[in-house]
C-alpha cells in the first residue's frame, strides 16, 4: 500500500516538473499539466485567499499582490500585452514556455494568452500594470483576465475586446 502512495506522489509531482524536456519542448502538453495542477490545487480543503491591492490612475491599471513563502498559485490568462514588476523576492514561474526563476527586482513584458503557476521562494510581491481606464479592480478584472483558454479563444475572435 505504502508503494503504491509513493508512486502516486511522485506522478504528481512530476505533473509539473519543469526539467522534463519532453514536456518543455511540447507546449499544448505543459498547458495541459498547468491546467490539470491548477484544477487538484483547487479541490485542497485549505485554500489561501491572496487579496490584491489596486491602484488606478488615469489610464492605468495596477493590481499588486503578496505571495508568502512557499506558497504555490496560479494566475488568470490576461487578454493584453502587460508590464509585470516583481519588486521583492524570488518566485518561479512556470508557463507552456518552460521555468523561469525571477529574483526581485525584476520587470517584464507578459505577453497575452499565458497562464501561469508559480511557487515563491521567498515572501513576493508582485504587480501587473495594464493600460485602461477602469474605476475598480472588478471593473478591471472583467476587462482584462479570463479564466479559461477557451475564453481567451472567444475573446481575440470578438474584435471590441482587442482595446482595453
Amino acid at each position: 500500500m505504502d508503494k503504491v502512495r509513493t508512486s502516486s506522489v511522485l506522478e504528481n509531482e512530476r505533473l509539473v516538473d519543469p526539467f522534463d524536456a519532453a514536456i518543455v519542448n511540447n507546449a499544448d502538453t505543459l498547458r495541459a499539466k498547468v491546467l490539470a495542477l491548477e484544477d487538484a490545487m483547487r479541490k485542497e480543503p485549505d485554500q489561501l485567499h491572496i487579496e490584491p491591492v489596486h491602484y488606478i490612475a488615469h489610464g492605468l491599471y495596477a493590481r499588486e499582490i503578496t505571495i508568502p513563502k512557499g506558497c504555490t498559485l496560479t494566475g488568470k490568462i490576461h487578454l493584453f500585452e502587460h508590464i509585470n514588476i516583481i519588486s521583492k523576492g524570488e518566485i518561479s514561474v512556470l508557463t507552456e514556455h518552460g521555468v523561469k526563476r525571477i529574483k526581485a527586482p525584476a520587470t517584464i513584458i507578459s505577453q497575452p494568452g499565458i497562464k501561469r503557476v508559480g511557487y515563491a521562494h521567498e515572501e513576493t510581491v508582485w504587480t501587473t500594470i495594464h493600460a485602461c481606464n477602469v474605476k475598480d479592480g472588478d471593473e478591471a478584472e472583467k476587462l482584462l483576465v479570463v479564466d479559461t483558454f477557451e475564453e481567451f479563444e472567444k475573446a481575440i475572435e470578438d474584435k471590441c475586446h482587442l482595446l482595453p
